[in-house]
């Protein structure tokens, strides 16, 4: 009978360290099985300009995620890129984990960056993860993210978007009726941690709306780090 594998906590890997000021604007998406017909279906009805970027953790064997980026490069109106490499973060652009690593986010002089972990164990059993994308955005950006939970089997993301909503994130859930799979969403709406439920046509205006708003100022005695 085969073993079955450890559920490893997102602190194996990356501990816990919320930021609690306000920075750019960042958006983080997890999805899972029905995943990149979902994903095409938001990017496509995307404009080409004014849009923070993009981290996408899509569950792919390695090898895949080349093939998928490129697809929906050809689909977007944004720039699709697989993370195979360190990037620095730009708007209006889509950065996917690439299968078979972890996805690290950082904050450098003001930008972003996203860049690969090869040598990373499978976190909630999955490389790259939905629950490291969210932990290492709730580190960077914190409040100035929107978390996005698509279709997907399992409840890879509901600790990693909890923790986001709990600092004041903007959270989202694929709704069942448009799911392929009603898992991982489903769990992170059980844990309390979604903001909104939405059809899987809705979810690209509120992107823009995430876009063009501005975020709320910080409670008297933080700190602003920047402003949008």
């Amino acid at each position: 009978m085969k073993a079955v594998e450890e559920k490893l906590h997102p602190d194996v890997f990356i501990k816990s360290s919320p930021c609690l000021i306000n920075r750019e604007k960042l958006i983080v998406i997890g999805s899972s099985t029905g995943g990149p017909i979902a994903l095409e279906e938001i990017f496509v009805a995307l404009p080409a300009c004014g849009i923070p970027p993009i981290v996408v953790v899509q569950h792919i064997p390695e090898y895949f995620s080349q093939t998928l980026a490129a697809r929906l490069d050809s689909k977007s109106k944004l720039n699709v890129f697989e993370v195979n490499q360190r990037f620095l973060l730009q708007n209006d652009s889509i950065y996917l984990a690439k299968g078979g690593t972890q996805i690290a986010l950082g904050h450098e002089n003001g930008k972003y960056c996203a860049y690969p972990i090869a040598d990373a164990p499978r976190i909630s059993r999955h490389r790259p993860s939905v629950d490291v994308l969210f932990r290492f955005a709730n580190n960077v950006a914190g409040r100035s993210t929107l978390a996005i939970i698509l279709t997907g089997m399992g409840d890879d993301g509901c600790i990693g978007i909890k923790e986001l909503h709990d600092n004041g994130a903007k959270t989202i859930a694929q709704d069942e009726h448009t799911c392929v799979v009603f898992g991982m969403p489903k769990r992170a709406i059980e844990v309390g941690a979604i903001d909104e439920i939405l059809p899987l046509h809705k979810i690209a205006n509120r992107i823009i709306e995430f876009a063009t708003t501005k975020l709320k100022p910080l409670k008297e005695g933080l700190q602003e780090d920047e402003i949008n």
